[in-house]
């Protein structure tokens, strides 16, 4: 009986995740402990960033919040941070918290309009290559007046909505009904290889889309959290934000629309894939099919979906309040005047947000272990004690570097803090401080692409319902990625030290 209970908690645990996963995540705990008592918290700290790096990367074998929970959970029972500290980081990122509450699930109601406007840009652009620019220009448009995880929602609920159609229209179910599209077991084998090239399709358009959000949201003063917090401690209003950011924004927005064009034509790195003729074909009937069959409802709840639209874009743009509570905005407006009234249909808005929600309490745990340890310190002080002519240019390495292991927000508010102290200190002028500000707002945005951890937007990206669908795992997108992670990081690096 005994080894009939063990063997089911040894099958229980973390699931259908594989075998060697498992004992993996068993000789993490069990290496973290040695690794504290042996070596030390710096050590052990580094190893748990590390472990939590390799969650995510697994992350098709088996989600990260719970692997990643119980690394961290361990973390606090051997006081490698507190609950305290973990608990002041959530309330310093309770808008981003916020926001995933509410705006994604805002999203989610107004995905029959979104999957109305993108179908038809989709099947009227017949070039990949301009189709791929479009998706990043507007993404970066789009990033530098609202919010990455925002648009990144939008682009990932387009996604779904155009994967979902073709699985269920090839598997020979209603397009309309909610049946499972996650599972390739009732397809027909004549339609696997058009399955397998949508999903290259769709891979690389996601991907084109997340970079736009960092291109964009590097430019202004509200394009990302960092932004926001540099320009208050700099006194930069949002046009003097972007004049001071130009030199280098610019030129890196313009290389990475160019690299989206090379890469599609080149067919490097994964891109370059076109929508199979099958697949168009079922998307152009099932639009067609829909704007024949849809009723007055139907036709007013897109009318609704489109007004609540441009008032979020509006919201959005003035800053009239937080993201998520013009989110929450978003929901009522739409729900009450399309005739959502039940609980259920409310609930299923939430059930891609929550997941990431809760992963990223997770995420700030290990900002917290890593605040606690005083991780950074050495390298900040490192780069602080160089000559001035060759700070910015280490400056904007060591962020990008340390972002692409850690939380971007986080990363600048410790060196910000850092440079403003030194230069009240006396130890700068205002325009040394100015340059540094400069190398560590583009240093948090540009390299940090690199990894998925490195950017909210591609976190959020790897860990939604589309990821799974179309195959993007972690390793994948760190390869997609690698050639806008070297121009961006390369010109990035060039313009702050040479340019400012």
């Amino acid at each position: 009986m005994s080894g009939s209970m063990a063997q089911a908690f040894a099958q229980n645990f973390l699931g259908h995740s594989p075998r060697w996963y498992k004992a993996t995540i068993v000789g993490f705990l069990i290496l973290n402990a040695v690794v504290l008592f042996s070596v030390g918290p710096v050590a052990a700290g580094w190893l748990l960033v590390i472990e939590f790096i390799f969650t995510l990367a697994m992350a098709l074998k088996c989600y990260p919040l719970m692997p990643g929970g119980l690394l961290l959970i361990e973390a606090l029972l051997l006081k490698m941070t507190t609950p305290q500290a973990l608990y002041d980081e959530l309330v310093h990122n309770f808008p981003v918290i916020l926001l995933l509450m509410f705006m994604v699930a805002g999203i989610y109601f107004m995905k029959d309009l979104l999957l109305f406007l993108f179908s038809r840009l989709l099947l009227g652009v017949r070039s990949k290559a301009v189709l791929a620019l479009m998706f990043c220009f507007l993404s970066a448009f789009l990033s530098a007046f609202l919010d990455a995880l925002t648009v990144t929602a939008v682009i990932i609920s387009a996604a779904v909505g155009f994967y979902s159609v073709y699985h269920r229209v090839a598997s020979g179910n209603d397009p309309r009904q909610d049946s499972e599209f996650a599972d390739d077991r009732n397809l027909p084998k004549l339609h696997h290889d058009d399955l397998e090239q949508f999903r290259a399709f769709l891979r690389s358009l996601l991907m084109h889309g997340a970079v736009g959000t960092a291109l964009g949201g590097v430019c202004t003063l509200v394009g990302e959290p960092q932004n926001l917090l540099i320009g208050h401690e700099m006194g930069w209003h949002f046009g003097e934000f972007f004049q001071k950011v130009a030199p280098v924004s610019l030129p890196v927005l313009a290389a990475g629309l160019i690299t989206c064009v090379l890469l599609e034509k080149l067919r490097w790195f994964g891109y370059g894939t076109l929508l199979p003729d099958n697949v168009r074909a079922v998307l152009a009937n099932y639009a067609a099919e829909d704007n024949a069959e849809r009723t007055a409802r139907q036709r007013a709840a897109l009318l609704v979906q489109g007004a609540a639209a441009l008032i979020l874009i509006g919201c959005l743009a003035f800053h009239i309040a937080e993201v998520g509570l013009i989110g929450l905005m978003v929901i009522v407006l739409i729900t009450a005047f399309t005739g959502i009234t039940d609980e259920h249909r409310l609930g299923s808005a939430f059930k891609d947000a929550m997941p990431f929600t809760a992963l990223l309490v997770v995420f700030f745990a290990v900002v917290a272990v890593i605040h606690d340890q005083q991780l950074f310190a050495p390298l900040i002080e490192w780069v602080l004690a160089l000559p001035v002519e060759q700070q910015p240019g280490m400056l904007f390495i060591a962020n990008g570097v340390l972002s692409a292991i850690s939380d971007n927000v986080f990363v600048a508010t410790i060196y910000i803090t850092e440079v403003k102290q030194a230069f009240l200190a006396g130890h700068m002028s205002r325009e040394h401080f100015e340059t540094l500000a400069i190398a560590i707002n583009t240093g948090t945005n540009l390299p940090s692409v690199a990894t998925p951890n490195g950017q909210a937007a591609f976190l959020f990206l790897l860990t939604s319902a589309i990821a799974p669908l179309v195959r993007l795992s972690y390793g994948r997108m760190v390869w997609m990625a690698l050639p806008y992670t070297f121009v961006m990081g390369l010109l990035g690096w060039y313009a702050v030290s040479y340019w400012l």
